[in-house]
């Protein structure tokens, strides 16, 4: 690819707004991000990725701006405390909705506001957003002033690096370029292109070429942006490329759901002045029954929760045991306790 050079060289800060990318607590957490999910990064789900990574950055699964605003509000948005630093990933394509939307999320003690411009999925281009809005750089610019003009905490976007036949250089950059210009300084990057014609979602994650040199390039024309890198990225060696993009951070998405255990260790390597951290599998297990046994006297169905913990015990002794024990509803102490002999962290 032929690359232009320095597109926007005097463009190296957003106009009326403070360099910084916001609290330097969110700074520090954006090393490490765990993807917004549709039906997995619950609120269950998060929790339990607290436990392993105390210094993470968390994403909902994306809720649409009508949903958050005529929908139960405690059901699609409530989280425990204990998920902090936490975002809030939106999807929609009218200002005035996401407006209310993200304040709304900020009300509700969200961290940072997402907006989803990434997702190929038909269901979600019939909504006129998702990928599909990355060919309106000027509706999604409008989109982030007005979620910045109603909230205090960032808004950021997640987005790819093109769509269908629209994906060289140029065409990113444009996309950026107007976010950046409305005061966006966070932008995490799919590194792959959305072929919304053909391809399913799943095809969509694993089909289109893999190009992490557009990140490169996107730090090179805003330096004083933070660009988190999203896509492909499955285990420990995907720390090679916060130095060699360089990227500001990392963002995993079922490679750390099916085995979460990857998140202990890149926490452990990422933020190592942290006593906070499990030694072992074993330890999550009694704060994990805590929730579950508060979850169910708050009438929270038992695999509500679980279904999400089935990766604990990834690659070790006994997961099948485990796996089958979470499908089914069980409590991790009671789990752990029958399977005493073969449940065990090995290293």
């Amino acid at each position: 690819m032929n690359a232009p050079q320095n597109l926007s060289p005097a463009l190296d800060a957003p106009p009326e707004q403070e360099l910084g990318l916001g609290s330097s607590q969110l700074d520090r957490a954006r090393r490490l991000c765990v993807a917004p999910m549709m039906d997995w990064t619950t609120r269950h789900c998060r929790y339990f990725h607290r436990l392993l990574a105390p210094n993470a950055m968390l994403y909902t699964e994306m809720v649409t701006a009508a949903a958050v605003i005529h929908g139960k509000r405690d059901r699609l948005l409530g989280f425990d405390a204990f998920e902090h630093p936490v975002a809030l990933q939106l999807g929609g394509s009218d200002p005035d909705a996401l407006a209310q939307a993200a304040a709304i999320g900020q009300a509700m003690g969200y961290d940072e506001i997402n907006l989803n411009c990434g997702c190929p999925s038909d269901r979600v281009q019939k909504g006129a957003f998702g990928a599909c809005l990355m060919r309106e750089p000027e509706l999604v610019a409008d989109c982030i002033q007005a979620m910045r003009e109603s909230v205090s905490v960032p808004v950021t976007v997640k987005h790819r690096i093109g769509v269908d036949d629209q994906t060289d250089y140029r065409f990113l950059f444009r996309f950026v370029e107007a976010l950046y210009s409305r005061g966006c300084t966070v932008f995490i990057v799919h590194a792959r292109a959305a072929l919304l014609k053909g391809l399913s979602p799943k095809e969509n994650r694993e089909i289109p070429p893999l190009h992490y040199d557009r990140l490169k390039l996107l730090k090179r024309d805003f330096p004083n942006a933070c660009f988190i890198l999203n896509g492909g990225l499955t285990d420990s060696s995907a720390l090679q490329w916060l130095n060699t993009l360089p990227a500001d951070g990392l963002m995993l998405g079922r490679a750390a759901y099916h085995n979460p255990w990857l998140l202990r260790d890149l926490d452990e390597q990422l933020f190592a002045d942290d006593a906070r951290r499990l030694a072992l599998r074993e330890e999550v297990i009694a704060p994990l029954q805590r929730y579950f046994e508060r979850g169910l006297e708050g009438g929270v169905p038992p695999t509500a929760m679980t279904r999400h913990w089935h990766g604990l015990f990834h690659g070790q002794p006994g997961a099948v045991a485990w796996r089958r024990a979470m499908a089914e509803g069980h409590g991790p102490a009671t789990v752990l306790a029958k399977n005493s002999g073969t449940l065990k962290s090995s290293f």
